[in-house]
């Protein structure tokens, strides 16, 4: 499930969604910090549907690549949080409310 909410949070920065595009300000670590907003956004969602999330064996090294960027700028993961939780917060507006799906 981790997996899938974390390639779902990719396609939330697309231009006709959300319009997430961190090349102007992180430019050679760019698909890093959209990494780590989309493990973030998976994360999210995760615990607000109260599921438990938890990480693969090979998940170690693949937050290792992201030490760079969260080195180099340190307040990178404040943007990449925030852009989770619109991401998150976008994916649950997708849903259905209750009355539509009563009709």
């Amino acid at each position: 499930m981790g997996t899938l909410l974390h390639e779902a949070g990719h396609a939330t920065g697309a231009k006709h969604r959300l319009d997430r595009n961190f090349a102007g300000r992180f430019k050679r670590d760019s698909l890093a910090i959209e990494e780590i907003c989309a493990e973030l956004t998976a994360s999210f969602v995760l615990a607000d549907l109260g599921i438990a999330h938890h990480p693969r064996a090979d998940h170690a090294a693949y937050v290792a690549s992201w030490l760079r960027v969260l080195t180099d700028d340190p307040r990178a993961i404040f943007t990449a949080a925030s852009k989770a939780q619109a991401a998150a917060d976008w994916m649950h507006a997708q849903q259905p409310q209750p009355e539509e799906l009563a009709a």
